[in-house]
């Protein structure tokens, strides 16, 4: 049974604390692979309305994620919300006295979860506790009779909203099946009394957007494969279609409504002719739906990915995404202050948060580097004192990471392609290498800062490459366009370009190279050891996708998520037709080509995959198992797709960790010194 506890945590803000991250010195002995793959020791940081209070997640002595919240000014600290059977998962503050949050499940895979994530508010000091929507369990009660609560499929808005009362915009999504839904309502709901209103909408609407007061301003619709943006007047309420664009194909005339200022301007997120093929951040006319040409922050090179930052009502600054996080301030203050807090945490990148309403001195940093996991720290402005909040991954030394940056190379046809690589800590030439494939494979891959995959691979002694091959999102629209209909393809041929750049860079040796990836990074991984079998000497496959027409029909026993807009829309414009394109489909599938595959392959899946259903690895499986007998398969019965529980992404890494050094690593070059004494 779910229940409250009110008893005091550990969680304190002390002004004791060292300004400076910790910086131990290297040592023989290697980090253990849980304390790169169990869940955050401290995550989720968020200040309240006036800056007085710090929530949080903190993991509990039960091994439960609880929330919990600390007085800034008395810097005491409470658990709000700890549970035995559950995780506190999304949190936000209401106003400054309430704070609103789902649950989760961490300690169980897919298979298992059979309700929703529920939703309850609580007060700051851990009172008035109150259920407000069905975790889908009739059995469950808590204080209210069950048929007052909102239905299982009730979520929280992940917008701030007015954060300064008891009532809080909430969704009800109409689901259909999984990664299906109609359409969202929008409730507005008080976190005390349970009593709710239905926003009227302008139809089956998909998303809405609150304006600068927090009431809902904008709602999104889908007409075919257009989204369509409605406007609702302040003075009548009524709503007023303003503008569409395709949902999937981006580019010039696609926008994302990021946010209203003050004055009533809407903020969009799109590209036009003068930001040279990325978007940007505009400003869209509601009368006209006509989008502004000069854009208020464009970054060189890369996608605008981000939010606005307001406080007071007034627009500080843009959080965004380059290479790494950081953020464009506009006020003179707070640039300043930025200043001073990178004088005081000088090796990491610091990410300032202000608060909505500021009542106290008080600012949240954020601070990581590619070797640092995250860091919380509380910045006063006035005393002009930082001090430490909590760590996320406290056991990690950074002096055992490796440095991580982002190069480019060109690809076979001239274009460029961004890649990240990761060195181990003090080596640097002829390394054993990872070529780590992101999933997407339409989605950005990485970003500067500190990843468990990629620093578990180095310091095992990897070179890891990640390459930003075409489709990739976040690079510009000609980078995203060229991917379409490239699986198997160009896409792969970036990640071979990339490979033989890394070896003409005297950074690999190309006879310890493994190629690895999951859902895409598996399907390329495989296609990998097929286009180019002398560059790769083994290949890892987590939960990828081994046929293309899998995806499209799917099997009898299995049902894939992808949604039905996607699957209409999406897929043939951008994987391909099976139809038209069924010859490209037959030579790029991996199952097709299993017989040309000979290389060590360690694969694994999910048993309760409903992205990539487990009928891919095993048909795969048992096509490649014909000719080759260097095959080892993983299933983790429970999992979807990928690993959600800590004790199963520390069994996978550490079979990872065997593998690579059987086929890549130290066995492999004793093996080969062994043979050649002989």
């Amino acid at each position: 049974m779910l229940f409250p506890s009110r008893r005091l945590c550990a969680l304190a803000v002390a002004a004791a604390l060292s300004v400076a991250l910790p910086c131990h010195a290297a040592g023989a002995t290697r980090i253990p692979a849980a304390d790169f793959f169990n869940n955050p020791d401290f995550s989720g940081a968020k200040l309240s309305p006036s800056g007085r209070y710090l929530a949080a997640k903190r993991v509990a002595q039960n091994g439960r994620e609880q929330l919990a919240v600390v007085d800034l000014v008395n810097t005491t600290a409470a658990s709000v919300a700890i549970f035995k059977d559950a995780d506190v998962g999304n949190f936000a503050w209401i106003s400054d006295e309430r704070l609103l949050f789902d649950t989760t499940d961490k300690q169980i895979g897919q298979r298992e979860l059979r309700y929703g994530p529920g939703l309850y508010a609580v007060n700051r000091d851990g009172q008035s506790f109150r259920q407000l929507a069905r975790h889908n369990n009739p059995f469950f009660r808590f204080g209210d009779d069950v048929k007052d609560l909102l239905p299982w499929h009730t979520f929280m808005l992940d917008q701030d909203g007015a954060q300064d009362s008891e009532q809080v915009y909430v969704e009800n999504i109409n689901v259909n099946a999984p990664g299906d839904y109609d359409h969202v309502e929008l409730l507005k709901l008080n976190t005390r009394t349970l009593r709710h209103t239905t926003v009227e909408g302008p139809g089956d609407t998909r998303g809405w957007l609150l304006d600068a007061q927090g009431e809902p301003r904008i709602a999104l619709t889908i007409e075919g494969n257009q989204q369509v943006l409605h406007y609702r007047e302040p003075k009548d309420g009524k709503w007023r279609k303003v503008a569409s664009a395709d949902i999937f194909k981006g580019g010039q005339g696609y926008y994302e409504p990021l946010a209203f200022g003050s004055d009533g301007t809407l903020y969009v997120r799109t590209s036009t002719s003068e930001d040279k093929g990325v978007a940007a951040v505009h400003t869209m006319n509601l009368e006209t739906g006509v989008i502004s040409q000069k854009p208020l922050v464009r970054l060189d090179g890369y996608d605008f990915k981000g939010k606005l930052i307001f406080s007071q009502g007034k627009l500080l600054g843009v959080r965004f995404v380059a290479d790494g996080e950081g953020t464009q301030w506009f006020d003179a203050g707070m640039q300043a202050i930025q200043q001073e807090i990178d004088a005081k945490l000088p090796r990491t990148a610091n990410v300032v948060t202000p608060p909505v309403r500021a009542e106290t001195p008080y600012l949240l940093v954020e601070a990581y580097s590619d070797r640092q996991p995250r860091a919380y720290f509380i910045y006063d402005k006035d005393k002009k004192t930082l001090n430490l909040a909590g760590h996320s991954h406290p056991n990690i030394k950074p002096s055992q990471m490796g440095a991580q940056d982002l190069q480019y190379y060109a690809a076979r046809d001239g274009m460029r392609i961004p890649v990240w690589l990761t060195k181990p800590a003090g080596a640097d030439k002829n390394l054993p290498m990872v070529v780590l494939v992101h999933g997407g494979p339409y989605a950005r891959g990485s970003q500067w800062g500190w990843h468990p995959e990629s620093q578990f691979l180095a310091s095992r002694g990897y070179a890891v490459l990640e390459p930003e091959f075409r489709g990739s999102e976040g690079y510009g629209y000609q980078h995203f366009r060229a991917g379409w209909k490239q699986w198997g393809l160009k896409m792969q041929d970036d990640i071979a370009d990339g490979v033989k750049w890394a070896i003409a860079q005297g950074i690999a040796d190309p006879k310890r190279i493994c190629i690895a990836g999951a859902s895409y990074g598996g399907y390329a991984a495989m296609m990998g050891l097929v286009n180019d079998p002398g560059l790769f000497q083994c290949g890892v496959n987590w939960v990828g996708v081994t046929d293309i027409n899998l995806m499209f029909t799917g099997h009898w026993r299995f049902t894939s998520d992808f949604s039905p807009l996607w699957k209409k829309y999406g897929m043939p414009e951008l994987v391909g037709d099976p139809v038209t394109d069924a010859e490209q489909f037959k030579a790029t599938s991996p199952l097709q080509q299993a017989a040309r595959i000979s290389q060590p392959l360690l694969l694994a899946y999910g048993g309760a995959d409903m992205r990539v259903p487990i009928i891919h690895g095993t048909k795969f499986r048992d096509a490649v198992s014909a000719a080759n007998k260097q095959v080892e398969w993983i299933e983790y019965s429970e999992e979807g797709h990928g690993w959600a529980l800590p004790k199963n992404r520390i069994d996978f890494w550490t079979r990872v960790e065997k593998f690579l050094d059987k086929h890549i690593g130290g066995a492999a070059a004793s093996s080969a010194t062994t043979t050649q004494s002989q």
